[in-house]
């Protein structure tokens, strides 16, 4: 565990082709549902990152993004949607990298059954709100400890990362970080499709289980 500590303590633009390739193993009452990482986007901390949730600080909304490295910080978006991120970097810091796609390798028939809308297992984690519903995760699995290995969320950190085959500017960001190239994907069919930031989206709205939204604009942590 403290090899994977130090390893996700780096920036997160270096932590974030390193997890392609990771497991997270979720564990319910369910069973299991284990998804290979291919498709992250990483967001840097306070006064670094204008497309973070910590760059104006921490927030009682965004408090987990300053947690140690290797928590897990889940945010709703969209007033429907959950998503789920690595936090990286020194605690107190603020930065994170959104888990984008994976390949379900574990439990796939509970993985259908979660995602019924799914026509195709490539996509029943594709995307950020369809990888948290397919592995069952919700606001009440913020601040999990990921490398606990007591933790019914864990990340096992893959010996080799995946080849890094996309790097490009991060999906659904406006603004003055619109164009940082910190999307990074393995070559896979799980992998998402690039959407620009548009205006005109759907505001957030309150989410379930008093976990309240990060903010107006379309952004990752």
């Amino acid at each position: 565990m403290a090899i994977g500590r130090r390893l996700l303590g780096a920036h997160p633009v270096q932590v974030a082709p390193r997890l392609l390739g990771s497991r997270i193993v979720a564990d319910s009452p369910e069973g299991r549902v284990s998804m290979v990482i291919t498709e992250v986007e990483a967001y840097a901390g306070e006064g670094e990152d204008p497309g973070s949730h910590a760059f104006r600080g921490m927030t009682s909304r965004n408090r987990t993004m300053f947690a140690q490295a290797g928590h897990l910080y889940v945010y709703f978006t969209y007033g429907m949607h959950w998503c789920a991120n690595v936090v990286t970097g020194p605690a107190g810091q603020g930065s994170a990298v959104l888990l984008r796609a994976g390949r379900i390798v574990d439990g796939i028939d509970l993985a259908r059954e979660r995602r019924p809308s799914a026509h195709r297992d490539r996509d029943l984690a594709r995307g950020p709100a369809r990888l948290a519903v397919a592995l069952g995760l919700t606001g009440e699995a913020d601040g999990s400890d990921l490398l606990d290995p007591s933790s019914r969320i864990r990340l096992e950190i893959a010996p080799r990362p995946l080849v890094t085959h996309v790097v490009g500017p991060r999906t659904g960001v406006a603004g003055p970080g619109a164009g940082t190239p910190w999307r990074f994907a393995a070559q896979d069919p799980t992998v998402s499709p690039y959407r620009a930031a548009t205006r005109g989206r759907p505001r957030r709205g309150k989410p379930p289980q008093g976990k309240p939204s990060p903010g107006k604009q379309r952004k990752a942590p």
